[in-house]
């Protein structure tokens, strides 16, 4: 392969085996005694004496950049703080950087800024540094943004310690950003909304409850993917109960139009979690309505998730490979 491709960066095997590529000619991963890329998290993990501070950055380029929920200014915010959340870290402080196409216009900058600000003060997380960059027309389309945080962490959660017998739960119906956001791009009239929100509060309740062994938030590649790399990095298989994942019908009705399966869409408010049995009650409850215990941890057969279908049927629920639809986060 001599050439990226589009499907490099749209969440599925092709990417991890990507960015695994890109990772392993990298010596210096990690500071001393924390974690970083060696562990491919949403964060990297500074250990500071007693305290562990967690730190991520991401990069939005988003077609359409304002889509039904949200924009990429909001995206950009949430998007990131999320990353920290699901760590089990509360975040502290973000940067923010612009890299806009010659042309773009005032006014649609103007509605960006006031978005990231709005989401900002929504988190009370404050943009303490930033930068700009103006490019060429034609070098870029429109508009990215780059986002990175700090946050303490509160208890370290990881996408390798989901245990056989742990509780799946899902926070609310998932593929509604990927699909709204493609509704928007293919002009189809509806009331579907991206689900672009932050998720450090209900974390934070869970962290309360206890219990909580693994957790992510299911971006690029939806549910599908987030499941499968959770499976993998513990080493366990998840048992998925089809009919108890939550999807709405006009995510469902605008899926089945496009040949797009909304578990393998990408969400940007949402949350996955492997909880102890004995605390997967409480925890749905902390979560609020929408939440659903999708499915069971088990021993065997490792890595591999199998989803027990409506009909009655047994599968494995893989990972997208590819492409389905770049450029929604």
């Amino acid at each position: 392969m001599k050439r990226v491709k589009l499907s490099h960066g749209a969440g599925g095997e092709l990417m991890q085996e990507f960015i695994q590529q890109i990772v392993s000619r990298i010596e210096l991963k990690r500071t001393l005694e924390g974690s970083g890329l060696d562990k491919l998290e949403d964060s990297g993990i500074i250990n500071l004496g007693d305290k562990k501070i967690a730190f991520t950055t991401d990069s939005y380029t988003v077609n359409p950049i304002f889509f039904p929920g949200g924009d990429i200014g909001k995206l950009s915010v949430f998007g990131t703080v999320n990353d920290l959340a699901v760590m089990g870290a509360k975040p502290l402080a973000l940067t923010l950087s612009y890299i806009i196409e010659e042309g773009f216009s005032f006014e649609h900058l103007e509605r960006i800024t006031s978005s990231v600000n709005e989401a900002s003060k929504r988190v009370k997380v404050p943009i303490i540094s930033g930068d700009t960059k103006v490019v060429e027309k034609g070098k870029v389309d429109k508009i990215i943004i780059n986002t990175s945080g700090v946050g303490m962490v509160y208890k370290l959660i990881t996408n390798y310690g989901a245990r056989p017998g742990d509780k799946i739960i899902v926070s609310g119906p998932v593929g509604n950003h990927g699909l709204a956001l493609l509704a928007k791009r293919f002009g189809f009239e509806t009331r579907l909304k991206s689900d672009c929100a932050p998720v450090w509060d209900i974390v934070d309740a869970m962290i309360k409850v206890g219990g909580v062994h693994a957790m992510k938030d299911p971006t690029r590649g939806g549910l599908a993917a987030c499941l499968n790399e959770l499976a993998q990095k513990s080493r366990v298989c998840f048992l998925v109960n089809e009919e108890k994942i939550p999807v709405e019908r006009e995510a469902r009705s605008i899926g089945e139009i496009l040949g797009i399966d909304p578990l393998q869409t990408a969400c940007e408010g949402r949350i996955v979690a492997c909880v102890d049995a004995s605390h997967s009650k409480s925890i749905l409850e902390v979560m609020g309505t929408g939440a659903s215990i999708i499915g069971e941890v088990k021993s065997r057969p490792k890595g591999r998730v199998i989803l027990q279908t409506i009909v009655g049927g047994k599968r494995f629920l893989e990972a997208p490979v590819g492409e389905l639809h770049p450029r929604i986060c």
